[in-house]
């Protein structure tokens, strides 16, 4: 990772003074964060604050995995993206605005899904990784790649007003190896117990304060300054400003480097976490299909089970019946015609129509594909999106 015969510029010098006149820190720290390559997987709510902060700090070498395109709603908690750049996709917007921060780092970025097929191509270049990912099969993904790997993995997480953070993977001075997330969590959560945050919401704040943390984190590994969270989880709460840091151990039972390793490749994640159904599929309908519908008169019933402050947002005229409610109002769905049930982006309706469908039988259920702001993008773009 370190190079002893990285130089400084004038100009660099100047720029990161405040760090070299740190007596613990110096010029030795600073050339190791110049020497440094960092991947930051995610460059939303968590990866804005980690980027702007590691390219300020002056990390040499920056990758971005992202897929998505900045959105206006994003805008809330997304400090890296503006107005401007709402419709691009985020890994262009990003690096253009790393390097308008800071001409001396440079910025790789990568537009595409992290997957079990490229995982390890991408992160293989990388010392350390920041994962600011926000759904389990990407988490469990970019752990089993950074333990594969023998890299560092700063894990951060946020939910309304909660965050954590965490140095997994940690190889230690003595040549041991911390934790990694299997460790801290051996099984992901059922399906759908966990909402995301585009379900259950964010304060927008709080993940520029857990990322902040998460970019500290990934400074202490690549300098070796202080000590990381290696083999600690330390957890946040916004609302009462208190703070606790747990000890967690390896596990013996580690499929991936406990006793009896089971896992010596990538897996098929979205199975793993129970996201792969051998149910009967869902039947969906695209937003486009929807509006012909409404166009030509046809007859079906349209249920909304987002959340009332939501429907009062935007709504497309469907009866709101929010999800939690949905079993107590199942006689007011038809169970004859056709009913197009949605949410704001499919995953609350999907659930309400295998919950129809187990308790009472329904088979005349349709789930509007993206959700309400599939359907603005695609049929109503005046319409509000959130």
């Amino acid at each position: 990772m370190y190079n002893s015969n990285i130089t400084f510029s004038k100009e660099e010098l100047a720029r990161y003074d405040r760090h070299i006149i740190i007596p613990e820190f110096g010029l030795e720290a600073q050339k190791k964060l110049k020497a440094a390559r960092v991947l930051v997987i995610g460059s939303g709510g968590l990866g804005s604050p980690v980027l702007l902060y590691l390219a300020a700090a002056g990390v040499g070498n920056v990758g971005i995995v992202d897929f998505d395109i900045v959105d206006d709603s994003n805008l809330q908690r997304q400090v890296l993206f503006g107005v401007d750049e709402i419709g691009t996709p985020k890994v262009i917007a990003a690096k253009k605005r790393l390097e308008a921060l800071n001409p001396y780092v440079k910025i790789q970025s990568f537009n595409t899904q992290l997957t079990s097929k490229n995982a390890l191509d991408i992160i293989k270049d990388y010392d350390v990784v920041a994962d600011g990912t926000d759904n389990f099969p990407t988490r469990y993904l970019v752990n089993d790649a950074c333990v594969l790997l023998h890299k560092p993995n700063i894990y951060a997480s946020i939910f309304q007003f909660e965050g954590q953070v965490a140095v997994f993977n940690y190889h230690f001075p003595d040549g041991s190896i911390g934790p990694n997330y299997r460790d801290l969590y051996p099984t992901p959560p059922p399906p759908g117990l966990v909402p995301s945050c585009a379900e259950g919401g964010v304060l927008g704040v709080l993940p520029g304060i857990i990322g902040s943390l998460q970019a500290l984190e990934v400074i202490k590994v690549v300098t070796g300054i202080g000590n990381p969270l290696a083999g600690k989880f330390f957890t946040f709460d916004a609302l009462t400003f208190e703070s606790r840091t747990f000890t967690i151990k390896r596990r013996e039972d580690n499929p991936l480097n406990g006793k009896n390793p089971t896992i010596r490749s990538l897996i098929d994640y979205e199975q793993f976490c129970g996201l792969k159904s051998i149910e009967k599929p869902i039947q969906e309908i695209t937003a486009k299909d929807l509006y012909e519908w409404q166009v030509k008169g046809e007859k079906f019933q349209l249920i909304d089970v987002r959340e009332p402050h939501e429907y009062e947002i935007v709504n497309i005229g469907g009866e709101l019946i929010p999800l939690a409610t949905i079993a107590d109002n199942a006689d007011r769905i038809n169970k004859n015609g056709k009913v197009v049930i949605h949410c704001k982006l499919g995953g609350r309706s999907a659930k309400a129509i295998r919950e129809l469908e187990e308790k009472f039988g329904f088979e005349n259920l349709y789930n509007l594909k993206g959700g309400i702001l599939g359907y603005i993008d695609q049929v109503k773009p005046e319409l509000t999106k959130y």
